[in-house]
């Protein structure tokens, strides 16, 4: 990821990012509940909403965000919740420092933002990680064909279906404005 992007996710959590609603999504508890706790990772997670939610239920849980920032403000709010976690300023495509294997991988817009070898690069890098018969929770928006921008495409999901078995996809919108999907992944066991 290039250093404006770097500098401006940075920035971004100096205010209230859209993204960070402080609210784990329904998709998770519902994983959360029919899953006994293990261990978890949470790429691109922010300020550490749902790194908190996992912790309090048990999961012994580590997240990683390229955003400093983020993750400053995540280790505050997990000792304000009185919880554990591992918080960790690193690059999603590069986590060679990180061992796994998590039971649980989680992602909710950090994947739909990469392009190009760095899509391949974080496929390896879960298929590294993820223990066998672990879970891959991914949530993305689609790319706008009109504007180029990120988002995912088929092309991102067929990578990390040449790891992972695809379990169950639900379709739905980003906030009623364009398409959006949560992925459900298993690693063969």
């Amino acid at each position: 990821m290039n250093w404006f992007r770097r500098v401006l996710f940075n920035l971004w959590y100096f205010f209230n990012p859209p993204w960070d609603t402080g609210v784990s999504p329904p998709e998770l508890i519902a994983f959360i509940e029919s899953h006994p706790p293990g261990r978890a990772l949470d790429l691109g997670c922010g300020t550490g909403t749902n790194v908190i939610t996992l912790a309090q239920q048990g999961w012994q849980v580590t997240g990683v965000d390229f955003a400093a920032t983020a993750i400053a403000q995540a280790k505050s709010k997990t000792r304000q919740a009185g919880v554990a976690a591992d918080l960790l300023v690193a690059d999603v495509t590069n986590l060679k420092g990180l061992s796994g294997p998590f039971d649980l991988i989680l992602d909710m817009g950090c994947f739909h933002s990469l392009s190009g070898d760095a899509v391949w690069q974080y496929a390896q890098t879960l298929d590294r990680l993820l223990a066998p018969g672990g879970s891959y929770l991914l949530y993305g928006f689609f790319r706008d064909p009109k504007d180029g921008g990120p988002g995912l495409v088929e092309a991102d999901i067929n990578a990390i279906k040449a790891h992972l078995a695809l379990v169950e996809r639900q379709d739905g919108t980003e906030r009623g404005l364009r398409p959006s999907a949560w992925f459900t992944f298993r690693k063969a066991a």
